[in-house]
């Protein structure tokens, strides 16, 4: 299997993880040890891993946001940002987006352009990434 991983890691510049709702089964695909693995993998290759909402939670639990800054959903009760936090995250609860090294999180499902923009603009250039957005009709 980690031969596998190694290989899909070699293959993609950036990993990209969107969140998900528990009653689909968010958490059971995305806690599997294959997929955690894959997280491992791309952050000790030093390439880009995206996050929205709680897709953040499954690279916390990989153990590569450890003593680093990150946010997740930030909605609600905190829940999630609790659940961040005792993967040994340090949270940033009133940022939208947060870039520690190659990962960007971000806080809830509302910050998914600014995060593709983030990371089309980190794997790129700011030009482009403006190019991109007035294409979009974003600027």
């Amino acid at each position: 299997m980690k031969k596998i991983l190694l290989l899909l890691a070699d293959g993609f510049d950036a990993l990209a993880i969107p969140g998900g709702f528990e009653e689909a089964g968010f958490y059971k695909d995305a806690y599997s040890e294959e997929f955690l693995n894959l997280i491992r993998e791309f952050d000790a290759a030093g390439k880009l891993i995206a996050s929205v909402c709680v897709g953040a939670l499954p690279i916390a639990k990989s153990g590569v946001l450890q003593g680093r800054n990150a946010t997740t959903y930030n909605l609600g009760d905190g829940l999630r940002q609790r659940q961040l936090a005792n993967f040994g995250v340090h949270v940033l609860k009133d940022q939208p987006i947060v870039v520690d090294g190659n990962i960007i999180t971000s806080y809830n499902p509302s910050t998914a352009f600014d995060v593709a923009f983030t990371l089309l603009e980190m794997l790129t250039t700011k030009e482009n990434c403006v190019h991109i957005q007035k294409l979009m009709g974003f600027v």
